[in-house]
């Protein structure tokens, strides 16, 4: 494999070599004071925006019918739009897919690098060659103007404190991806007042640890942020810095901040068929095989109980284009782990779906490797199942993300933890 031909990591083959990010990474683990991160936003071109989240294997589907009309595309990453490691099962699983089906393609993350360390050994396995991680500060202090918080585990920390926990874990990740031969790129957002001078520090620090690249990028204006208000270095500040950062480490200066959901040459939007297959693929549909959906139920008419609590399954399809109850079926009884929801899935042979206002992630993770796709939601099952069995989106207003705070578009919060 090639890997000078990841357009991001040289420039020489960005007119040429084009990439994709899979957008399976909604949840964050650090709060950035420039950053706000938008679902469903198809107006805005940077990083943290994507139209629409996708489960891994409707990641793997859509890459398929990408690849068929971009054949140009040497990288496939995941760039958010939170953070890969804050949902490391739907990161790796995807990243597992891709290699399994497509092992020809330079595989990327991007990270803030937080939650890396721990899963480095793992990703060297998959051949995962690229990494970027995000490093503003080098200097608790300038961090704790940067970072409103940082989590990790169940533990919210703030200030210098969570800026000094955030750079031990960035230099421990950064050490060990050198270790196995990856290379790293080092994004730097430039703030000004805050760290466009500390960025030549930034680059001495990275470049010690053994980094490859650093990649200075100017502050984005994004409303709803605590740096809104910031002006935007000009080109001629951002190119002075590029000059003194250079001096220790390599410099990238194509960078066109992509979005989370970005297909193709770098700097180029994504086409309207682009936008048609992302939609395409995160809309849930029966197949010859999978006509049917499932629902947790109390009575039958409300998608309305928890997947854990549920003792039975309504089972829904469409006649006469209509939707009609089928049957009932028991649910397997608590307490074996993971098995339970293997006999789940058993047992739901011809279920594409499950509709439930509420499950774990452990049964989201073993059903979706059965090919059934758990939906959190609550409403009047006709609507719902309707649209799941009629190939059309659930209106978002009936729609419970995990992680998104129920259907929302954007998310900074306090930092207590996403449901």
């Amino acid at each position: 494999m090639d890997f000078s031909e990841h357009p991001c990591f040289n420039a020489n083959v960005r007119h040429t070599k084009g990439r994709i990010h899979l957008p399976v990474a909604p949840k964050c683990n650090v709060q950035c004071n420039f950053c706000n991160r938008k679902y469903d936003c198809v107006n805005e071109s940077r990083p943290g925006v994507t139209s629409t989240i996708l489960a891994p294997e409707q990641a793997s589907l859509y890459l398929d019918s990408v690849l068929e009309r971009v054949p140009n595309l040497a990288v496939v990453g995941i760039a958010g739009p939170g953070d890969p490691f804050a949902n490391t099962d739907e990161t790796l699983r995807t990243m597992e897919l891709v290699g399994k089906n497509h092992p020809d393609k330079i595989l990327c993350l991007a990270t803030n690098g937080l939650g890396l360390a721990e899963y480095v050994d793992r990703i060297a396995k998959m051949n995962i060659s690229h990494v970027t991680i995000t490093l503003n500060a080098v200097d608790p202090e300038i961090g704790a103007k940067i970072y409103a918080w940082v989590r990790l585990g169940p533990h919210v920390y703030r200030g210098v404190e969570a800026a000094k926990l955030l750079l031990e874990r960035q230099t421990l990740a950064i050490g060990l991806l050198k270790e196995h031969g990856i290379i790293v790129k080092i994004n730097t957002v430039i703030i000004p007042g805050i760290n466009e001078e500390h960025a030549v520090e930034v680059a001495k620090y990275a470049a010690a640890l053994g980094a490859d690249i650093q990649n200075c990028i100017p502050l984005v204006h994004v409303e709803g942020t605590a740096f809104e208000g910031r002006p935007t270095p000009d080109a001629r500040a951002m190119q002075e810095l590029r000059l003194k950062a250079g001096q220790y480490i390599k410099q990238m200066t194509h960078c066109a901040r992509c979005r989370a959901d970005a297909v193709g040459l770098v700097g180029k939007e994504n086409s309207e068929e682009i936008a048609k297959l992302l939609a395409a693929a995160a809309t849930i549909r029966p197949t010859a095989e999978r006509p049917y959906v499932a629902v947790a139920s109390m009575e039958g008419l409300f998608v309305n109980r928890h997947l854990g609590e549920a003792t039975e399954l309504w089972i829904f399809g469409l006649e006469k284009g209509q939707v009609c109850l089928l049957s009932q079926r028991p649910t397997p009884i608590p307490g074996a782990g993971d098995e339970r929801w293997r006999d789940l899935a058993k047992i739901l042979p011809d279920c594409c779906a499950i509709l439930v206002s509420g499950a774990g992630k452990a049964p989201e993770k073993v059903l979706s490797e059965y090919g059934i796709t758990v939906i959190a939601a609550e409403g009047l099952i006709s609507e719902i199942a309707g649209a799941v069995l009629e190939g059309r989106p659930i209106p978002k207003v009936l729609l419970r993300t995990a992680g998104a705070c129920g259907a929302g578009v954007s998310c900074s919060g306090t930092g207590t933890g996403c449901m």
